[in-house]
């Protein structure tokens, strides 16, 4: 890769976290007046719509062609299941806390995934890593704060989600390399929206309101741009080098978080926070390997 691809390989990472954190943002939002997933699976409608122009923009012939026969390969489905109940149990927790803390807590996936990769496919790990690997759950329990007065116990389902996103990452080297990423983001948003009109049958459905509509559009639109900078990113540059550039997300939910909810991180939570964003960047320095950086 050259150093023009890296440069704009940055800037596409960097931005895609950016739409998926705003993403959520608009979806918490959202929560405040819809049930769960009432808004989720109108926001997936949309997405689907969104991702399937992108899917003509990027290669129509191929993906268009093909779409139903992608979307049918059993790799495709199993992880597109997975990150679809991952979008789900994700989302119910970040309703019920605070957005920098969901989103800290989804920052430990590359560590959950190195932790998997050696307890169910017999990667070798050295001490190093494993020594990572607990920094890295330190600063997990630093943010959830178990032991802690007003305790919200919605982050362990927010941790919960995070290992559903890490097992879904693991799922993508079984995936033939043949299938274009827009089509597996396509099947992803399809479960999730599958999956969330299966739970909103045992709830009761909301009149949207105008502005609902507005900013679950949105919402489907940042998600959407989110996919489409992220795959843009992975394909043009060197993944040792975006790869950092995820923590944008971290930054961004914290600022929004603030000025939107006036959530403060405590620091004990910011503690937590640097350790996990450490933890990362030092098990990327000893890989130095592509990972599956799909989003949630």
């Amino acid at each position: 890769m050259t150093s023009l691809h890296n440069r704009h390989g940055v800037i596409a990472m960097s931005v895609g976290m950016v739409c998926f954190v705003v993403n959520d943002t608009l979806v918490k939002y959202v929560s405040s007046t819809l049930p769960a997933p009432q808004l989720i699976c109108l926001r997936g409608v949309l997405s689907v719509c969104g991702l399937l122009a992108l899917a003509r923009l990027i290669d129509a012939s191929q993906v268009n062609r093909q779409l139903l026969q992608h979307l049918a390969n059993r790799w495709v489905m199993l992880r597109s299941s997975l990150d679809g109940l991952a979008s789900l149990v994700y989302l119910s927790a970040l309703f019920h806390m605070p957005l920098a803390n969901a989103t800290a807590i989804n920052m430990s996936t590359p560590l959950l995934i190195a932790l998997l990769s050696a307890l169910w496919l017999g990667v070798r790990v050295t001490l190093g890593q494993w020594l990572i690997m607990a920094v890295g759950f330190v600063g997990v329990l630093l943010v959830v704060q178990p032991q802690a007065e007003g305790f919200n116990a919605w982050a362990w389902v927010a941790l919960g989600g995070t290992l559903l996103h890490a097992l879904r990452d693991l799922s993508v080297r079984w995936i033939p390399s043949h299938i274009p990423s827009v089509a597996i983001t396509v099947g992803t948003s399809l479960s999730a929206t599958i999956f969330a009109g299966i739970w909103g049958l045992f709830h009761e459905w909301h009149t949207v309101s105008g502005l609902e509509g507005l900013l679950l559009a949105a919402a489907a639109a940042f998600l959407s741009a989110g996919y489409y900078f992220l795959i843009k990113a992975t394909r043009i540059a060197d993944m040792s080098v975006i790869a950092p550039f995820r923590y944008m997300g971290l930054m961004t939910a914290v600022l929004i978080g603030y000025f939107v909810w006036g959530d403060i991180p405590n620091p004990m939570a910011w503690c937590g926070m640097g350790l996990l964003v450490g933890a990362g960047l030092m098990m990327l320095r000893l890989h130095r390997k592509p990972s599956a950086l799909d989003a949630a």
